[in-house]
């Protein structure tokens, strides 16, 4: 995978994510999405609406306000629970999270497994199998073992909020601080993450808010609303996607953890009794949507949590390996009636379902899949971005994107800017403009121009010739493999229809 450093800069660079404010030096963990970045955002976002509530019949989308009423926070808990453990070097003056610097510690330690695997696999070549050699390896189970030990302890101190031990693990492992080297840490505190802001005219009348730290609020709030309105019958989904913010103490990481970010959640209600065989069939449809982007199934592994939040019996999180290692990318949570139940006792009005097959009156249990549209981005990109060397020995940056994904789907490359090849292409263009992202290009030599095209991530280039005005045949480039086809115009929209059409990607997940 590529450097991290080379991502940032290609990100930017190309149109794709900007410092935010940046005139003015930036604002710490707060990005704009450019106009590469906001297209490949936007079809993120489509994919999962599309296999979400495009693709099932029993599950509807909303979108609900970020205001929300403040004692929503307070029946969620998020008021008094919604806590990261913080901690500060007294030399460096720092402020970390004291589980990331425990995970951090640990995914060091997964480097060294890493790098032992390596060895291994080109000692043994063919006859390396890595499954048995990560059982029975000492040095790999020893590795392996102090990982999960030093995770456990970390999940059950949090669980019992015993920050008194997380500061201990944190001084027994000797986790010096990143910056200055320091082991000399303050106590551990809890600290609040929600952001809070005024409604109203007057200082003397104005109502405290939070600006919301998830969005699965809105849809819990709105469950009987959607559930009569649409006539829904359990077992049935709400989906959304939107902002919300989190005042986290460490945002690092580009936009892997950022104060303000975008979620894609769906919450699924089912009967009291039912949500573990609900949970396995969650978790196992999330990793197939992400899988069918081809990013490679190795790069994806579950995680179950040691330390349940205060909602739920099950949880479960889809890592994707990003260039700083495994990360969550999607939360899978059985949330049990938890939401329902303590909305219900804060605001004095029934959140229940008649059940007319069971004949009987219940509080719907929950089911939560999580995703963040940023991490998913983040993903995404990192995973896309290639440094290549050429048969030629040249070399090319490019951005393997999923076509399904790509902002520009084609672009058009008159050889020359003369001789009516404009012409045929600007009415090629007027024409594939209502199905795919199109863009035109004649400025260059056409060698420059796919060079261009493949650090945007375009999958396919289509070059007018000479050849062109007598024969209507044009060159199609493909981004990945750089192979080249002569092809009729009036071919062009059967071909690029089997490469980007959504139904063609997304029937790998049925």
């Amino acid at each position: 995978m590529t450097d991290f450093k080379k991502i940032i800069s290609h990100a930017k660079e190309y149109g794709f994510v900007f410092p935010s404010s940046e005139i003015y030096d930036g604002l710490s963990a707060v990005y704009d999405y450019a106009q590469n970045g906001v297209a490949l955002k936007k079809n993120i976002r489509d994919y999962w609406w599309k296999s979400m509530v495009q693709l099932h019949h029993n599950i509807v989308g909303i979108d609900a306000s970020i205001f929300m009423h403040p004692t929503t926070w307070k029946a969620s808990g998020h008021v008094d629970a919604f806590n990261d453990p913080m901690i500060d070097n007294k030399d460096s003056k720092k402020r970390y999270r004291a589980d990331v610097l425990v995970e951090d510690y640990c995914a060091k330690i997964e480097n060294k497994i890493d790098k032992e695997i390596a060895k291994a696999a080109k000692r043994f070549g063919d006859d390396f199998n890595q499954e048995e050699f990560t059982k029975t390896n000492p040095r790999v189970v020893g590795y392996q073992e102090k990982i999960n030990q030093t995770l456990k302890r970390l999940g059950q101190s949090l669980e019992k909020e015993d920050l008194a031990d997380v500061k201990n693990l944190i001084e027994e492992l000797e986790i010096a601080c990143p910056e200055s080297g320091s082991r000399n840490w303050t106590e551990v505190k809890q600290f609040n993450l929600m952001f809070g802001t005024k409604l109203g005219a007057s200082v003397d009348s104005a109502m405290d808010l939070y600006l919301r730290p998830e969005t699965a609020q809105g849809i819990f709030v709105n469950f009987l609303n959607v559930q009569k309105t649409g006539r829904m019958k359990i077992p049935f989904g709400i989906a959304q996607t939107g902002k919300a913010f989190r005042n986290e103490i460490v945002a690092r990481q580009f936009i892997f953890r950022m104060r303000e970010f975008e979620q894609m959640e769906m919450q699924f209600f089912i009967p009291p009794g039912t949500q573990k065989e609900w949970y396995e069939q969650w978790k196992e449809t999330r990793l197939k949507w992400h899988l069918s982007l081809g990013m490679g199934e190795e790069n994806y592994r579950f995680h179950d949590h040691e330390k349940l939040a205060h909602y739920a019996d099950a949880a479960a999180d889809i890592e994707f390996k990003f260039p700083f290692g495994y990360k969550e990318l999607e939360g899978i949570h059985s949330r049990t009636d938890f939401d329902l139940s303590s909305h219900e006792e804060f605001s004095g009005k029934k959140l229940q379902y008649f059940d007319h097959e069971r004949n009987e009156n219940y509080v719907p249990y929950v089911v939560e899949t999580s995703v963040g549209l940023d991490r998913m981005f983040l993903a995404v990109f990192s995973w896309a971005l290639r440094e290549e060397t050429l048969e030629d020995g040249s070399s090319r940056t490019v951005l393997k994107l999923p076509a399904i994904l790509a902002p520009t789907k084609i672009a058009i490359l008159p050889l020359v800017k003369k001789d009516g090849l404009p012409e045929v292409g600007k009415k090629l263009m007027e024409d594939l403009k209502w199905d795919y992202e199109v863009s035109y290009d004649e400025k260059d030599a056409v060698g420059r121009r796919y060079r261009r095209q493949d650090a945007l991530g375009t999958p396919y280039c289509i070059t007018i010739d000479h050849q062109t005005i007598e024969d209507q045949t044009v060159t199609i480039r493909d981004r990945n493999t750089m192979k080249q086809e002569r092809m009729l115009i009036k071919e062009l929209g059967g071909f690029l229809h089997e490469k980007l059409n959504f139904k063609n990607w997304l029937k790998k997940i049925q």
